[in-house]
């Protein structure tokens, strides 16, 4: 049972953990503490003197509520609780104080600043400051560092607090901001000039409590009552990282975070926040046919006949893409289910994931667990790149004492690592070692998508399920496609895989499938939303809306079904996926037995019901997957390149930007 200690906050006795600090303990307490450099995931600062609060026995002076814990506090006469005033004249003379010390050189630019109308300076100093200033000097000006294309800089208005330097040290892991000079000169700033490196950087634009810092992409675009904000789910990686769209009419303007404890916290990934530029071009906005090897634009009723004429000419296979929801893949798969000869396959990576084995395609452990682990033992698998927020937990477990070993690829994980080895070898060694090995028992077993694509995928996966199984430990499967896992749940898999549902095809129906070359030969209809490969072999093109502009179910590598919701409309032509093939199956004289959104998923909670857990993990039976014969050779990276692994990525020229800088083609120095 948790100790707790009884304390007075504005002469209301409240229960509180002894380990809290005053700030928290008045949050919990229903009183709200102003602050700028305090947050609840950076490490304590107690610069910005904001917090102020009056401890009645204490010092003469007010106390940083951040930097005291409760335990510290001593108790009144007689035994009496402790007592912490927020609202005393010393306290409101202090806050007045600090704030008007604040502004001294902040040059109240606020109409043209980008942070105008969600700026933590303008509330706090109409809630707690005062309307003058006894300064007249002139406000020293200092100059913007380039720390790259994402963020951008206005220093002059920094008030030092210090988050974002917390941030990029402690939880990206990418030491590139600091603090240099002291009093007047101290300014926050870049090492050496060096641009920042990270692919979590952005998230230092929504930690700064003033405009110092900016979306760079979304400089002078709209203002924040200008916008349309709808709740929805990332699908930029198999995550499914909770975050806010915003759009301004029929356009998506920014992105940002939305806490979830349990899955992203309150972070994502520079991919996930500035990849809108992308969903304005290279779209697919009206039905295309390939006549005379060139493709030509008609209308619906033509390329839905066409198809239907496609599908009916001999054996199909469906494949499903890594941006795909639950709904567009269950209702081709009852679409296919119903023609004589029809495959379905959604392992177009050739992973070797088990079909009907939850615990081998998904694991038993979630997201969260990463806090508690022990030690985590990573096999294939790169999450810097390919999950990077999932890796900033792991780095979060290092720091609090958890020991990380890593059988793959060497590279900069942002924390220190036992290198095992990179190859099967070092996987074999590790099992034969068994539970008197170094690493006998790992808290936590994550398995990357690189280690499943080999000859022996089935055989690796084997071997990670047992060496879970022997230290028992909780066991993950890092995906790197956000539509993977909720498309093996529905059943949407070929006894072989990918080369054995095309084998003999006469028509290949591809929903959203751009990271493979489809083979010559077959008739390929391409159902997606961008101009991206599919596109580009496709006979038949049906143009399809966007994850942001259709109501979709994704399944996140964890296995927690969330739900999609729609920020804005598809262009043109282009339709809802589940619509488009609802319309293709009355085509074919064998419409799908439902005619909207509700209804398909009423049909596919019947038949999956754990899908209608919404924002849950359900608990996964175990199955070990039989052992086999481990190959031989490293094991290949899942990732290649971070910020263009979907089409949607690949049409962004702000992503090409970044892929371009950190392949190291730009001399990002000169600029």
């Amino acid at each position: 049972m948790t100790e707790t200690r009884t304390i007075l906050i504005d002469g209301i006795p409240v229960e509180v953990d002894p380990a809290m600090t005053l700030i928290q303990a008045c949050e919990q307490a229903g009183v709200e503490i102003p602050r700028f450099c305090y947050h609840e995931r950076l490490s304590i600062a107690g610069n910005c003197r904001m917090c102020l609060v009056e401890v009645v026995g204490g010092p003469p002076k007010p106390a940083a509520s951040c930097a005291m814990q409760v335990r510290d506090l001593r108790p009144g006469k007689d035994g009496a609780p402790p007592q912490v005033r927020t609202n005393t004249p010393m306290v409101k003379k202090a806050r007045e104080g600090v704030m008007e010390f604040l502004l001294i050189n902040h040059p109240l630019d606020c109409p043209i600043c980008d942070q105008g109308g969600e700026c933590d300076l303008q509330d706090q100093a109409m809630a707690y400051g005062v309307d003058f200033s006894r300064y007249r000097e002139p406000k020293r000006a200092v100059a913007d560092p380039d720390l790259g294309p994402l963020v951008g800089t206005h220093m002059t208005r920094c008030i030092s607090c210090t988050r974002c330097v917390r941030f990029i040290t402690e939880v990206a892991g990418a030491p590139e901001l600091g603090q240099t000079g002291r009093g007047e000169d101290a300014e926050v700033t870049n090492y050496l000039g060096q641009t920042l490196g990270s692919n979590l950087q952005g998230n230092i634009v929504d930690l700064c409590p003033v405009g110092a810092l900016t979306s760079k992409p979304y400089a002078f675009t709209a203002r924040p009552w200008e916008l349309t904000k709808t709740e929805t789910i990332d699908v930029m990686d198999a995550m499914g990282a909770n975050i806010r769209v915003d759009t301004k009419g029929r356009e998506v303007m920014r992105i940002l975070p939305r806490n979830h404890d349990g899955v992203n916290e309150e972070w994502i990934s520079d991919k996930s926040r500035y990849v809108w530029d992308g969903l304005r071009r290279q779209r697919l906005d009206r039905p295309y046919l390939r006549r005379d090897g060139r493709l030509q634009p008609v209308g619906w009723a033509e390329a839905l006949e066409a198809a239907a004429a496609a599908l009916a000419a001999g054996p199909v296979a469906g494949l499903a893409g890594d941006l795909a929801p639950v709904e567009a893949i269950y209702s081709l798969k009852r679409l296919l289910d119903g023609l004589p000869e029809a495959r379905t396959e959604c392992r177009t990576d050739g992973a070797a994931l088990p079909a009907g084995n939850r615990s081998g395609y998904v694991g038993t452990a979630a997201i969260a667990e990463i806090d508690r682990a022990e030690r985590i033992l990573l096999i294939g698998t790169n999450p810097r790149d390919e999950m990077p927020v999932l890796n900033a937990r792991i780095r979060k477990a290092w720091l609090s004492g958890a020991s990380v070993s890593l059988i793959g690829r060497a590279a900069d994980l942002t924390y220190d690592y036992s290198h095992l080895g990179t190859d099967r070898a070092a996987l074999a060694r590790l099992l034969a070692e068994g539970a008197e090995g170094a690493h006998d028992r790992p808290s936590l077993v994550i398995l990357g998508q690189g280690a499943l694509r080999g000859a022996d995928g089935a055989a690796v996966l084997a071997a990670a399920q047992r060496i879970a199984e022997e230290s028992e430990s909780g066991f993950l499967v890092l995906h790197t496609a956000a539509g993977r896992v909720g498309a093996m749940d529905v059943g949407f898999t070929h006894e072989g895989g990918l080369d054995a549902a095309l084998a003999g095809a006469a028509t290949v129906f591809a929903l959203g499938v751009d990271e493979i070359d489809i083979p010559a030969g077959p008739k390929v209809i391409y159902q997606g939303s961008h101009g991206d490969r599919g596109a580009h072999r496709a006979d038949i093109i049906l143009p399809a809306a966007a994850w942001v502009e259709e109501p979709g179910l994704f399944v996140n590598t964890e296995g927690r079904p969330q739900l999609a919701l729609r920020t804005a409309f598809p262009p043109g032509e282009a339709r809802e996926n589940w619509a488009i093939l609802r319309a293709l199956s009355g085509q074919m004289g064998a419409a799908l037995p439902w005619d909207d959104l509700a209804g398909l998923r009423r049909a596919l909670v019947a038949a999956h019901p754990h899908l209608a857990e919404l924002d849950a993990v359900p608990a996964n039976e175990w199955h070990a997957e039989p052992d086999g014969a481990l190959g031989t050779g490293p094991f290949a990276a899942a990732v290649t390149d971070f910020y263009l692994t979907n089409p949607i990525a690949r049409a962004s020229p702000l992503m090409a930007e970044m892929s371009a800088r950190a392949s190291g083609s730009m001399d990002v120095a000169a600029e």
